[in-house]
């Protein structure tokens, strides 16, 4: 996509929006479907049970020649949903084969997962720039999905940003699947227990069963030393052992998937009303070591709780809690490196001023001090990142965003000194990015958002969201927003 149809923002600075557009799609996935319901899952189990083998094997063959199309190995979700089912509903096993998928078609549903939108962006280098022609970068971008009930997930999109400033999107492939959980997840004993102490869970029970553990444990063997624990009073220490456990896991992208078809689905009872706002960074180590690391919020419909993803390739991906006495609400945005030996984090713990964390370790975090506060009248109810920093010559490029009358949502912008991100050596007065009159209507109006940009070449792109509907594109000049940030000098003081 390129800029020449493009409309020039109202303020002073050159931001162009590109004709980009990406919205709800029809791509669906298979879930599980009815597992609670159990008069009905006995039902079903005996209505299948009646037919013979001929009749299952019809009426499964029906089923694949109408879904087959829509997903890939449709039979693989029967047999796993037909396993939930079972042991919800113990179940006795069926006669035959064609009986236990047929079973476990009727566990299954399709689920829309971006049917009602997508937006808040994310973007970051693709970790495989390999073919890429000259003066091109691969992307990765991840957005949030929703479908039915509200229930937000994590998809993502591949493609290439240009010499010429062009944007081209890869074609997803046309089926779609949620990353599994691996089935070799395993834990670290020192940073498991340093997270349930961070949680308040009683250290004394909780070491008992830790102690009949390997340094690296796998799920199984923690379930295993809870089996033989005798202490009748520590069902709340094993309660919160199981919690944590199960809210920290790893998922694997299937071999057939590009990143493109990767779903990141809400997998742990913290998830379970949905995954939002993933704010992606590579993160690169003093080793030159890179991973990419992005924080989200995890909702289970009361709480909401900050999450780690951690990957190398977006193949492999392990989830985090994110423990600490600075976890606390939305919008957490790790530095893209170490800032004196330490990692760095932007946040907004009470949800009105930007904050500045720093911690040795990524999953822990003490320390904050408040960065910035509200000051123009477009940001005064609350203001907060919209993705991690980027590293210019000039200083820390942070995107930001503030709300103002009406909940009127503006992405702004203000530049961090390089070594002491504490100082705020630039900050526009006016927002870099407003809704216009098309942009202003959906589900949540007067909305522009992003969730992190980058850097190519001589531009900055900036994907945001749209009313958490639909997803666009904009871009400026780099130098020329560096020029108007460092001209704002005497406005930081």
């Amino acid at each position: 996509m390129t800029a020449p149809n493009a409309v020039r923002a109202q303020f002073a600075l050159s931001v162009v929006r590109l004709p980009l557009r990406m919205g709800p799609s029809h791509r669906v996935i298979a879930l599980p479907f009815g597992l609670t319901d159990l008069v009905g899952l006995r039902s079903i189990h005996e209505q299948v049970g009646r037919m013979s083998e001929e009749q299952a094997k019809q009426e499964l063959e029906a089923i694949q020649k109408e879904f087959s199309s829509r997903h890939r190995n449709l039979l693989m979700r029967f047999e796993e949903h037909y396993e939930l089912a079972a042991q919800a509903g113990k179940w006795p096993d069926p006669p035959t084969r064609a009986h236990r998928l047929l079973l476990g078609a009727f566990c299954t549903m399709e689920y829309s997962l971006e049917g009602a939108a997508l937006f808040n962006p994310s973007i970051v280098p693709h970790p495989l720039q390999d073919g890429a022609p000259p003066g091109c970068r691969r992307f990765v971008m991840s957005l949030r999905a929703t479908g039915e009930g509200h229930l937000s997930s994590v998809v993502f999109q591949t493609g290439m940003l240009t010499a010429r400033g062009d944007v081209l999107l890869d074609k997803p492939g046309s089926l779609s699947s949620r990353a599994r959980l691996a089935p070799d997840q395993s834990y670290e004993k020192r940073l498991f227990r340093q997270k349930l102490q961070d949680m308040k869970v009683d250290l004394s029970a909780a070491d008992q069963i830790l102690q009949r553990l390997p340094e690296h444990f796998t799920f199984p063997e923690l379930q295993g030393a809870l089996a033989q624990n005798s202490f009748s009073n520590a069902a709340e220490t094993r309660e919160s052992i199981l919690w944590l456990a199960r809210s920290n896991y790893q998922l694997q992208l299937e071999p057939e998937n590009q990143i493109s078809d990767l779903i990141i689905f809400p997998n742990s009872d913290n998830e379970s009303r949905g995954i939002e706002d993933l704010r992606l960074v590579r993160f690169v180590d003093d080793d030159g070591t890179a991973t990419y690391y992005g924080t989200y919020t995890a909702f289970n419909g009361v709480r909401v709780l900050p999450m780690l993803l951690e990957t190398r390739d977006f193949r492999r991906i392990h989830i985090h809690t994110l423990n600490g006495r600075c976890v606390q609400n939305k919008g957490m945005a790790l530095f893209p490196r170490r800032i004196n030996g330490k990692y760095a984090m932007c946040s907004r713990i009470d949800g009105h001023n930007l904050y500045l964390m720093y911690s040795d370790h990524p999953y822990f975090w003490e320390e904050a001090t408040v960065l910035a506060r509200p000051r123009q009248p477009w940001e005064l109810r609350l203001m907060g990142n919209c993705g991690s920093p980027l590293e210019t010559p000039a200083g820390w490029l942070l995107i930001t965003h503030g709300v103002g009358p009406m909940r009127r949502y503006c992405i702004g912008a203000m530049l961090l000194d390089r070594d002491d991100p504490s100082r705020v050596i630039g900050r526009l007065r006016e927002p870099l990015l407003a809704p216009t009159a098309e942009e202003r209507e959906g589900y949540v109006p007067n909305v522009v958002y992003s969730c992190g940009s980058m850097i190519h070449g001589d531009k900055l792109f900036l994907p945001y969201a749209m009313s958490d509907t639909a997803t666009g594109m904009a871009t400026i000049t780099l130098q020329e927003l560096l020029d108007a940030l460092l001209d704002s000098k005497e406005y930081c003081g």
